[in-house]
């Protein structure tokens, strides 16, 4: 069970990430894009998902994450990301709710390189009852 105490709080990573050319190179042959000048604006996910599993599976929130399923997901990019950019990213519980026995989180990720923010995700994650 989530610990309701979680919603509003915010959660700072602990890892600095640091995006390769490599790494952009991989996502965006997987999705099909030519162009890898810049990062895909769908990127940002798969630095987000791996800082919420650390985040959010820490006891004090409780999220079992064997049982979470990605549900929705949306982002707000005020820059493209590039190879070279280091990014701390914070998340922040901003609802919980329990519908047919699953609980339902909405979570906003904030990814910035150095003091500027570059991309903002908003996930809605369902751990499965």
């Amino acid at each position: 069970m989530i610990n309701p105490d979680s919603v509003g709080r915010t959660f700072k990573g602990v890892e600095h990430v640091t995006v390769t050319q490599a790494q952009i190179d991989s996502f965006s042959a997987v999705i099909g894009e030519t162009n890898t000048e810049v990062a895909p604006p769908t990127f940002s996910i798969r630095i987000s998902l791996s800082q919420y599993e650390s985040i959010l599976t820490q006891p004090e929130i409780g999220v079992d994450w064997t049982r979470l399923v990605h549900g929705d997901q949306k982002f707000e990019i005020l820059r493209p990301i590039v190879a070279g950019d280091v990014f701390t990213c914070s998340a922040t519980i901003e609802t919980l709710r329990v519908a047919a026995g699953n609980e339902i989180i909405s979570v906003r990720s904030d990814l910035h390189n150095g003091t500027e923010l570059v991309v903002t995700a908003w996930s809605t994650l369902v751990v499965r009852g």
